[in-house]
C-alpha cells in the first residue's frame, strides 16, 4: 500500500483499516477503525486535512481532495467524511463534508464546502455544486443536484447494512 508521508503529515489509520495496494493515501490524513479504501483511489491530505470516520468504504477509482486557503478560499476547505459512509465507485469528494450514514452514488462529484447531512442518498452521476447544503433523510439526484424524495425505510435501513458489508468485506480481504 502506498501510504505517504507530506511536509511533515503521516497518515494516521486505525490498525484495522483496510487500504488497497493500488491505493494512494499521502499527507493529512486520519482514518478510523474498520474503514476500506479500495483499488485505485487517491486520498490526498496535501494542502489542508482529510478525515474518513469509523466504518466507512472509499470505493473503487475514488478521488479525495481538499482546497488551500487562498483569498479565493479564506481558511481553505478541508475534506470530512463521516461514520457509517459508502462512497460508490469513481467519486469525486473534494473539500466537503458528508455526514454519518451517507451514500455517495457511483460517479458522483461533490464540490467545495458542499455539506450532505446525515442519512442523505445522492444518486449515481450526480453533481453537488460548491456549499449547497442537502438535508439528510432524503434521495438527491442530478446536475445539478436536486432533492428528489424522502427516503423510504428500506433506504434508510440500506445504509446502515451497506456499511457493514463493506466492513465485512474489508475483513475478508484483510484475513
Amino acid at each position: 500500500m502506498n501510504i505517504r508521508r507530506f511536509e511533515g503529515f503521516v497518515p494516521q489509520i486505525d490498525e484495522t483499516v483496510f487500504i488497497d495496494d493500488s491505493a494512494v493515501v499521502t499527507g493529512n490524513v486520519s482514518i478510523g477503525e474498520d474503514s476500506s479504501v479500495w483499488p485505485c483511489c487517491s486520498v490526498r491530505g496535501d494542502i489542508h486535512s482529510i478525515t474518513i470516520g469509523a466504518r466507512s468504504n472509499i470505493q473503487d477509482g475514488c478521488v479525495l481532495h481538499v482546497t488551500h486557503d487562498s483569498e479565493y478560499a479564506p481558511g481553505g476547505f478541508k475534506l470530512e467524511v463521516g461514520d457509517e459512509v459508502t462512497v460508490g465507485h469513481n467519486v469525486i469528494l473534494h473539500a466537503c463534508t458528508v455526514e454519518d450514514l451517507c451514500l455517495i452514488g457511483m460517479g458522483s462529484t461533490v464540490l467545495d464546502g458542499a455539506v450532505v447531512q446525515s442519512g442523505a442518498m445522492v444518486g449515481a452521476g450526480s453533481l453537488v455544486p460548491p456549499n449547497k447544503v442537502l438535508e439528510g433523510g432524503f434521495m438527491w439526484l442530478g446536475s445539478p443536484v436536486k432533492k428528489v424524495r424522502e427516503l423510504t425505510d428500506k433506504e434508510k435501513s440500506f445504509l446502515k447494512y451497506s456499511a457493514q458489508q463493506y466492513v465485512k468485506l474489508k475483513d475478508r480481504h484483510s484475513g
